[in-house]
């Protein structure tokens, strides 16, 4: 029995969301396991207070990619939506989630993993102060610190509104397309 070409692009984008949410686990549990052995060795051989960019550019980039994957997500999700579920006669998991979703004061997820990398930022700071670093690469290495952090919180900021958003522009879009057909 062969798929038409809607219920294959229905179960592709579902597969695909849920590839992406196991692969940001995994991309979590491997940022942090190098971060924390990098961590070790620069603490047990180096002296230098600069080396602990090393370890933020790890802590950077396993947040960057985690982000990037829940923004594809939740985009597909918007998408499956407006496309798939505004005639609501097949399934509803987009819809749904979304109506559960505010109705968890504080029990909801952290989908971007802010406060471990938060808390692993701050960490990340003390193999710096140990070797009492000259003022100017105190300086430095907070400033880089504190611009992650504020990448952190603005990127859960936005994560927070594009549900919202998305949901809106891709109806409007299918509001343009249903238009320009007629």
């Amino acid at each position: 029995m062969r798929m038409s070409l809607v219920e294959s692009e229905f179960t592709v984008l579902r597969r695909t969301i849920a590839t992406r949410g196991t692969v940001r686990v995994v991309v979590l549990v491997v940022t942090v396991l190098s971060w924390s052995a990098l961590t070790v060795v620069l603490l047990l051989f180096s002296t230098l207070p600069v080396a602990c960019v090393y370890t933020l550019a790890v802590l950077a980039a396993g947040f960057e990619g985690i982000h990037a994957l829940h923004v594809g997500v939740e985009r597909i999700g918007r998408y499956l939506q407006v496309y798939f579920e505004a005639e609501g006669d097949g399934p509803r998991w987009e819809t749904t989630a979304m109506a559960v979703g505010p109705s968890l004061p504080g029990g909801g997820i952290d989908p971007l993993f802010t406060v471990l990398f938060v808390c692993a930022t701050v960490l990340n700071l003390i193999p710096a102060l140990l070797p009492e670093p000259a003022p100017i690469e105190v300086g430095v290495l907070g400033t880089l610190h504190l611009a992650f952090l504020v990448r952190v919180i603005r990127a859960r900021g936005a994560a927070a509104r594009q549900r919202a958003v998305e949901l809106e522009s891709f109806r409007a879009l299918k509001a343009r397309q249903v238009e320009t057909k007629l």
